[in-house]
């Protein structure tokens, strides 16, 4: 059953008793219907705490190829969904709200990327795990911020690059690599946002505070780093630090973890510009809801579809990636 409204919404609008016990019933959905659900490390606190997985754009593509379950709920953003239907084609892969894109991705658009591509012969090209099915189509291998490095650097060094879409992250590879890769000009509105002005200010205020960024961030903040990395990278290495007070330049959805695996040690979002909010969130990542999460469940929808022929051409890079990242 689907109804025109929820076309309409993007996602399952059907009220949900306000007395259900929402996560046991969450659970029970996922027993009787042989689902998992696969959380990123930037859902909100309540998504995280109910997914059977949670992790980073690898880990979550890593974990959708392996499952052996009948439905994939990802509690992502889309192009997660999409890669997880690309890897899983004979499985349902559900997504609580269809308006969860990312503004990465929207930054680089299929037909002006392949354009692009088209105007450099001779170019190998890397394109960001945030992008839609239809750039990763166009493009000979996947990375994401935990591998990019490790990808980039298994190409010859006289091999002529495209890199899309982060330029920030983009940079960030060429600094440590010494490669001139050619980049696309696309970014992601949170990591774009946060001020190093503040994060002076926060680091006065906390002096032993080591400074954890992600490398969307853009260089001047990636300057303030005592460690850069991706959302794993930045865990594992607040997990093994000895320092106990830690500033965090990513998504504020990565503190849940964090926390929960650090209950001893002090995590501080770094600030956006803007002065009205005291950390960064992802919009898009945060219109997953619990009241959606069920009904997804419940009703079997949204479910992500890719084009076939799309499909067939974007899982050659994927499975490149999860080749190289072994």
């Amino acid at each position: 059953m689907m109804k025109e409204e929820w076309l309409k919404k993007g996602y399952v609008s059907e009220p949900v008793d306000k007395m259900l016990d929402l996560k046991a019933e969450i659970r029970n959905l996922c027993k009787e219907k042989k689902a998992v659900i696969l959380g990123h490390f930037y859902q909100a606190d309540e998504i995280q705490e109910i997914a059977d997985f949670i992790g980073d754009s690898l880990a979550l593509a890593q974990w959708a190829a392996k499952t052996d379950a009948e439905i994939i709920v990802m509690c992502g953003v889309h192009f997660m969904g999409e890669t997880a239907k690309i890897l899983c084609p004979d499985k349902k892969v559900l997504i609580p709200d269809l308006n969860a894109g990312c503004s990465l991705a929207d930054s680089c658009p299929a037909d002006s990327f392949a354009q692009f591509v088209k105007e450099h012969p001779g170019y190998k090209v890397i394109s960001y795990v945030n992008t839609s099915a239809a750039v990763k189509a166009v493009t000979d291998v996947v990375v994401t911020s935990t591998n990019a490095r490790q990808i980039v650097d298994s190409f010859p060094k006289d091999q002529q690059l495209i890199f899309g879409p982060d330029k920030n992250l983009g940079n960030y590879i060429n600094s440590v690599t010494g490669r001139n890769m050619l980049l696309w000009n696309g970014a992601c509105h949170v990591h774009e946002k946060f001020s190093v002005e503040k994060i002076i200010e926060l680091k006065q205020q906390y002096p032993d505070a080591e400074i954890l960024v992600h490398p969307e961030c853009k260089g001047a903040v990636a300057k303030l780093a005592d460690k850069i990395g991706s959302t794993a990278g930045l865990l594992n290495y607040a997990i093994n630090s000895t320092s106990k007070n830690f500033i965090v330049a990513t998504e504020s959805g990565i503190l849940y973890e964090m926390r929960r695996k650090c209950p001893d040690k002090n995590f501080i979002p770094a600030p956006p510009e803007d002065s009205t909010c005291a950390c960064n969130e992802c919009n898009f990542m945060r219109l997953n809801t619990l009241e959606k999460l069920y009904n997804t469940l419940k009703y079997e929808w949204p479910e992500v579809q890719v084009d076939a022929e799309i499909a067939r051409q974007a899982i050659k890079p994927i499975r490149r990636m999860l080749e190289l990242s072994k």
